[in-house]
């Protein structure tokens, strides 16, 4: 089935109060009404749970290299942070200066903010910095590619995370590898909690932002597994920057509620940023009030570790290693200092539920693998092997 048209909320309006509740009560209604139209696929159903089961394991043992070229030594790389609200960027840049502790090398960390405008400063900074390597945390490269030709020309290599929406180098574009879990496996455990999660029965809507290659391609697979469950409906997929303001973003859940009411079960989002805005408002709601289950397709911020603890609107997040992820960043990065090729390592997702938060960092409010990858790691830079 198509995805469902976007709608891009640039210009939502906010919803007065008693519209939202009115819309809410109707929408009600007319669920009740067809509450008992169709029946779920039991089928279905279980395929979804398996998944969410699947997704939900701890972290296997570490799978990942096991050799390499020892650490260099007086190394400078810049981190150029395509925007530091973002919880996915800030634990891949704090994974990149760990590692980067480890070989003694200088980091410099550049904000981008978000914007267009801030990204091709951030570039041209990066630039002047005349750095040894350089990683993109976030920053859509295939954008920007005449701001990236710079390094190329200077024979500066770059590691991206989350650069473009697949493992590997980016096409057109001086990276030499982009790190990132399968994006289509992120989306598949997402959309299948809010299918077990609604019993069949949910109403879906999907945050994303199409001007990031990797967003869209999850809010597109996250659609898709909605709509193969016949009894489930993704009511809108709204293309919403990334950097929003708070307002905005809640101003279009607001447009939201008043549109779909109680019919809006779940609201899946490519990033838990979405959220930080989102549940506030909710909060703010009069007692009653419809809201939907919050279910994140990435990264696994802090903030929704403690919603999901907390029990705070947020259901579950599906997140990335991300600090693993950043020691990986300085790995690739040592690698093509050294003249060789990138690992094409990939690290698994993992989904949180209030149900399995005391595992795998889960504690410490992040997915941080118990898998041994610092000292397989270290043994590489060391020169051994890094098997543990």
């Amino acid at each position: 089935m198509p995805l469902v048209r976007p709608r891009r909320s640039d210009a939502i309006p906010g919803a007065a109060r008693g519209a939202v509740l009115g819309a809410a009560l109707c929408a009600l209604q007319l669920s009740a009404a067809n509450a008992g139209a169709a029946a779920p696929d039991p089928g279905m159903l279980q395929r979804a749970g398996e998944i969410v089961a699947r997704y939900s394991a701890a972290a296997p043992a570490w799978d990942g290299p096991s050799s390499g070229p020892p650490g260099l030594s007086g190394k400078t790389l810049v981190v150029v942070a395509d925007n530091l609200r973002n919880g996915g960027v800030i634990g891949v840049a704090q994974g990149v200066r760990e590692a980067a502790r480890e070989l003694g090398w200088k980091v410099k960390l550049i904000n981008a903010f978000g914007q267009d405008g801030g990204r091709a400063a951030a570039l041209a900074a990066a630039v002047a910095a005349r750095p040894d390597a350089v990683v993109l945390a976030g920053l859509p490269a295939q954008r920007f590619q005449a701001d990236l030709a710079p390094f190329a020309a200077g024979g500066i290599p770059v590691v991206g995370w989350h650069a473009g929406p697949e493992l590997g180098a980016i096409p057109d574009t001086p990276v030499a590898m982009n790190i990132t879990t399968e994006p289509l496996d992120v989306a598949r455990a997402a959309a299948s909690v809010a299918i077990v999660d609604g019993q069949g029965r949910a109403g879906v809507v999907i945050f994303s932002d199409s001007r990031i290659g990797i967003a869209w391609a999850k809010a597109q697979a996250m659609a898709e597994v909605v709509q193969q469950c016949a009894t489930c409906r993704v009511l809108e997929v709204v293309d919403l920057p990334l950097a929003s303001p708070a307002e905005q973003v809640a101003a279009a859940g607001r447009a939201l509620l008043a549109r779909h009411g109680a019919g809006w079960t779940h609201a899946l989002a490519i990033n838990d940023l979405y959220f930080d805005h989102l549940a506030p408002m909710f909060a703010a709601l009069p007692e009653g009030a419809p809201t939907p289950s919050l279910v994140s397709a990435g990264d696994g911020s802090a903030s929704a570790f403690m919603r999901i603890r907390a029990g705070l609107f947020q259901t579950a997040t599906v997140a990335e290693p991300l600090l693993m992820q950043g020691w990986q960043a300085v790995d690739e990065v040592n690698r093509l200092l050294s003249h060789q090729p990138p690992s094409l390592y990939f690290g698994r997702p993992r989904l949180f539920t209030a149900a399995n938060l005391n595992t795998d960092g889960g504690p410490r409010l992040r997915f941080d693998p118990d898998n041994g990858y610092r000292d397989a790691y270290r043994r590489i830079w060391r020169g051994g092997r890094g098997a543990p």
